[in-house]
């Protein structure tokens, strides 16, 4: 039986489905890849030989490079692809269950940023600890679309 993956973007317009073993899961450092992700690195799940099928909506493109296209949700913003002559990676943050795709390899260390091997020793405080300075947090109301597919997103609203 043929491992099979899951995900979208936040909003829900796009969704994919991964069949099969990734080449590599990777964290990238590149510079590129940081403007492209606005975070320090991108994790990424290089789908090497397994199909993916978008089974709602499809990415819109931006080309970063002569080589390279980046795909995103033209709603929500969601990072999605990195497409290169070498191959096609999904952003390993938008699977639905992206703990089963840990990283196996870092990519661009030269511009991987001096403090990011020292996250995990800073200070770590759950989400509902931080009531104090944001009071709004157990009312939030998530928008964002669940880690599953469904047959149709957003859920019809009441009127």
């Amino acid at each position: 039986m043929s491992e099979i993956h899951s995900g979208g973007c936040q909003c829900g317009a796009i969704r994919f489905r991964m069949e099969g073993q990734p080449k590599d899961v990777s964290v990238c450092h590149c510079r590129m890849c940081q403007k492209a992700f606005g975070a320090y690195y991108a994790p990424l799940v290089n789908v090497g030989t397994a199909g993916v099928t978008w089974t709602r909506g499809e990415p819109k493109r931006f080309a970063s490079s002569n080589f390279v296209q980046r795909g995103f949700c033209e709603t929500c913003g969601t990072p999605l692809t990195y497409e290169a002559p070498d191959g096609l990676s999904l952003s390993a943050g938008s699977f639905d269950e992206p703990a089963r795709l840990p990283p196996t390899i870092q990519f661009g260390i030269e511009c991987r940023l001096p403090f990011v091997d020292g996250i995990p020793a800073l200070p770590a405080r759950a989400t509902l600890d931080d009531l104090d300075d944001a009071p709004f947090l157990p009312d939030i109301v998530s928008r964002q679309h669940p880690d599953h597919d469904t047959a149709e997103w957003p859920p019809e609203r009441p009127a």
